[in-house]
């Protein structure tokens, strides 16, 4: 007998669903559990923590199987989506109490990371975007969805440019061709979790029709992105796949918009990265989101990341957001009075996406009618106010009155969480369902109406009436008093003392009372069902209600960081010149210990005459911060934000580039130095006239002499660019300082230090001038190496500076010529003769000598053991 007819139905049933979905792990319901066999039980066991065991069906067949109850989906479903799993949820079609045989069943729902739509699975702060990109020969296209919210973006552009989007939105799932799957991992490694699908869903012509077909629409003028190609056939591919993984309610996408290149700031992976933008690489690390984040709600929250991952570059729209802060910081009960309604309103956003696939619950409805009725609010606070920009937003905000009222009319106040629970419906909503409740919580009231009215209707004083599983509900009356029983009665049992009876308005009421349970339930899902379907033609609208209360809550938290933190509004300007005055880092600043002030700085970068600064000075003395709060000053302008400054004039950025630090790519087998190349010529070659760049420790990852070479030519070309990028460049270098004397828009700063005593106190101030000295025994020190392996690094140092020669001969060109000696004196310094050598014995042993005395304690020594320990000291040298 084969395994196919030795299973049950049911089991048939199973293998015949798995077989459309053999890549996810199939949830099964069966009553009141969900199963999984074979090689999901297997995975379910493992990731859940649940119990696997053996199916035996009867046959010599058996199935692995592992199950949990249907109430504890979102935990479990979180579990399995979070591991990186695609999961297909089987439901039961049919009421098993009406269907004989095997019930029918079909996959609902399938759940990816990058489609979620349980509140469990998604972070409040960050969107969930699914990702799909069309590859081509020439441009690559890309879309971004967030089922969540209904958020829906396109992009196209160079593989660079993809990146970075991917970068800054990091979708939770990536999808496209499945021919590019090895180029896919080439260029954007192994950090997304992906899905490939067959080449023909990639088709403009197919992608073009789904999409006009969702929007409803004869073109796609209106969302301006008619002739973006690729990019629309990366939108079509999400549709596409959407359709397959059972998502057919996609009412809450309304609109598609378009990304470009050229309205952001543009800053590349490695600048975020380096600039520690969204996160930091350490647990519980400080990013610039999470210090600058005082937004009230998840939708403010999730803006806020867009914003700092793409600032804009329109003045206009900058100074519109930096005169409604400005307005904001002065006006504090308004400031007050909206954060609290934009609190109150919760996350519209995904509250309002749950409605076209039907998985809002009744709390929900109310609280979306509770933030409703508070944008009104926000309306009408915004409305009157003195400033352009805040009233604007103001008048786009609708009430949505009409389904506010029809929601508090018809939803108890306090309802269930489940509609299926009952209790939803407010009274009076429906007659007949007001009707059915009257007898189903009145029913005893009811009945004992009817017993004394026939009671005195007939005379029968010992009337009552009762209820058995056979008849129902009966009148009972004495054998005293049969006499007196109405003709119209019908008897339905006799008893030795009494007879049995029912009548027309007790059969009635009977079936009235026993099915008015389940009828009372389905006339209020009917009725709920209604209203969303009402709600539905609102989707729009609160969508955009939801925008604009993210946009409120992103410039009050600005205006609330700059009362705060003693942020000041930059000038932004269509000049070249950066100027700083007094300025801070944002993420240092907000942790330095209680009582610790920031010392600041004050930074001047203009084409005329100090276009590129080399930066020098100890290490551990704040040369990467100051890079850094150059960089996130300059960012958080053209965010719209005021800045840690005491004043900033900051020119229209383009780009904001930075090489910072060592990062090796070892598992893509390059090393540090090709690292840092690769991301400073990809500097090089994109720089323009507004570009920002900031060099920390170019060429450290090579040879000194290498190094030295590297970091003075990249200097001298930067100068010489027509574009005449404006520039900070911290290095350990000092060469590099001659370059001041060679290149007349090149100066020279250092990070000062004070020396007391031995130590090193680092003043974190900035002064012009080059440093001489990088203090790197002195931070090993602090690090905590051994007192003798100190002691002996300022042996050597000291012997190389005192060895060391100055040359003169450096030439005009700019190349630089090292210290000929160094090679020679690190060379002597190793010959087994010099005293000081590293390989001389002496050296070796007088350190055991010092060693042995520090040991000795000279007090407790008796003359004998003093004069032995002297002997031991002499036969040392020998």
């Amino acid at each position: 007998m084969s395994k196919a007819t030795a299973d049950t139905p049911l089991m048939q049933q199973h293998r015949a669903i798995k077989q459309k979905y053999p890549d996810a792990i199939l949830l099964f319901r069966v009553g009141d559990f969900y199963e999984t066999f074979g090689e999901d039980a297997i995975i379910a066991s493992k990731v859940l923590g649940i119990t696997l065991t053996k199916r035996n069906n009867g046959s010599a067949s058996s199935s692995e199987l592992a199950g949990f109850p249907h109430h504890a989906m979102d935990t479990y479903l979180h579990k399995l989506v979070k591991a990186g799993y695609r999961v297909a949820i089987c439901d039961q079609l049919e009421d098993p109490k009406t269907v004989k045989g095997i019930v029918k069943r079909g996959v609902t729902e399938m759940v990816t990371p990058g489609i979620a739509t349980n509140d469990k699975l998604l972070e409040h702060n960050s969107n969930n975007f699914l990702a799909a990109i069309h590859f081509t020969e020439k441009e690559t296209g890309i879309a971004f969805l967030d089922i969540s919210t209904g958020e829906f973006f396109i992009a196209e552009g160079n593989e660079e440019y993809i990146d970075k989007l991917l970068q800054g939105l990091k979708p939770a799932e990536v999808i496209y061709q499945r021919s590019y799957q090895k180029h896919f991992k080439e260029v954007f490694g192994p950090r997304f979790y992906t899905y490939t699908m067959e080449s023909w869903i990639f088709d403009e012509a197919f992608a073009t029709e789904s999409l006009l077909k969702h929007f409803q629409t004869h073109s796609l003028k209106g969302f301006g992105i008619e002739g973006m190609s690729h990019g629309i056939t990366a939108a079509g591919a999400i549709l596409y796949y959407l359709k397959e993984t059972e998502h057919p309610n996609l009412q809450h996408i309304t609109s598609i918009q378009r990304m470009e290149r050229e309205d952001f700031l543009w800053m590349d992976r490695f600048t975020i990265r380096n600039l520690e933008l969204l996160n930091t690489g350490i647990d519980n690390g400080n990013s610039l989101l999470k210090v600058l984040d005082n937004t009230v709600s998840p939708m403010g929250a999730r803006l806020l990341r867009r914003w700092m991952i793409f600032p804009l570059k329109d003045v206009a729209r900058i100074n519109e957001r930096l005169d409604a802060v400005a307005f904001l910081i002065l006006q504090t009960d308004l400031r007050k009075q909206l954060a609290q309604a934009i609190k109150a309103c919760g996350d519209i956003e995904r509250l309002v996406s749950k409605i076209p696939m039907k998985k809002i619950n009744p709390r929900e409805v109310i609280h979306l009618a509770k933030g409703l009725q508070h944008t009104e609010l926000i309306k009408q606070a915004c409305a009157s106010v003195e400033n352009p920009y805040l009233q604007r937003l103001a008048e786009a905000l609708n009430g949505c009155h009409t389904i506010v009222e029809k929601i508090l009319a018809e939803i108890n106040e306090a309802p269930p969480v489940a509609a299926s629970k009952g209790g939803v419906i407010k009274e009076g909503v429906h007659a007949e369902l007001d009707q059915l409740r009257n007898i189903s919580t009145g029913g005893k009231e009811f009945l004992v109406t009817i017993q004394q009215r026939e009671s005195e209707k007939t005379g029968i004083s010992s009337l009552k009436i009762s209820f058995n599983n056979v008849f129902g509900y009966y009148l009972e009356v004495t054998n005293v008093h049969k006499n007196k029983v109405p003709a119209e009665w019908i008897r339905k049992q006799t008893l030795a003392n009494a007879e049995r009876y029912i009548t027309p308005e007790l059969k009635e009421y009977e079936e009235k009372i026993t099915g008015a349970e389940d009828r009372i339930l389905a006339i209020e899902l009917s009725l709920y069902d209604q209203l969303l379907l009402a709600l539905q033609d609102y989707i729009a609208p609160i969508q955009v209600n939801g925008n604009i209360l993210a946009t409120l809550d992103c410039l009050i938290c600005f205006a609330e960081n700059a009362i705060l933190f003693n942020y000041k509004k930059p000038e932004l300007h269509n000049g070249f010149e950066l100027e700083l005055k007094d300025s801070r880092h944002p993420v240092i600043e907000r942790n330095l210990p209680a009582g610790e002030a920031y010392i600041s700085n004050d930074i001047i970068l203009n084409p005329a005459d100090q276009q590129l600064i080399i930066l020098t000075g100890p290490n551990m003395s704040g040369k990467s911060a100051i890079l850094r709060q150059t960089a996130l000053i300059t960012l958080m302008a053209h965010m719209g934000s005021f800045v840690p400054a005491a004043a900033a004039r900051v020119p229209l950025t383009d780009k904001i580039f930075t090489r910072v630090g060592a990062s090796d790519n070892l598992s893509g087998g390059e090393s540090t130095f090709m690292v840092e190349m690769n991301e400073t010529a990809s500097i090089i070659n994109n720089i323009s006239q507004r570009s920002l760049i900031l060099l920390d420790e170019i060429g450290r990852g090579t040879s000194t002499y290498d190094g030295i070479s590297i970091a003075w030519s990249i200097v001298e070309h930067l100068h010489a660019s027509p574009a005449a990028p404006k520039t900070l460049f911290a290095t350990h270098y000092h060469e590099l300082n001659e370059l001041e004397e060679k290149l007349p828009r090149v100066q020279n700063y250092h990070v000062t230090n004070k020396e007391v005593g031995n130590k090193i106190i680092f003043l974190r101030k900035l002064a012009r001038g080059g440093s001489t000295h990088s203090f790197g025994i002195h931070v090993a020190k602090m690090a905590g190496m051994p007192p003798s392996l100190i002691d002996r690094a300022n042996e050597i140092l000291k012997q190389l500076e005192d060895r060391s020669g100055q040359t003169d001969d450096t030439p005009q060109t700019g190349t630089p010529v090292a210290d000929k000696n160094l090679a020679q004196n690190i060379k002597k310094l190793a010959e087994p003769k010099m005293q000081l050598s590293i390989f001389d014995a002496h050296s070796q042993t007088f350190e055991e000598m010092r060693k042995m005395l520090t040991e000795m304690d000279i007090n407790r020594l008796t003359p004998v053991e003093a004069l032995m320990k002297l002997n031991e000291i002499k036969n040392m040298l020998k």
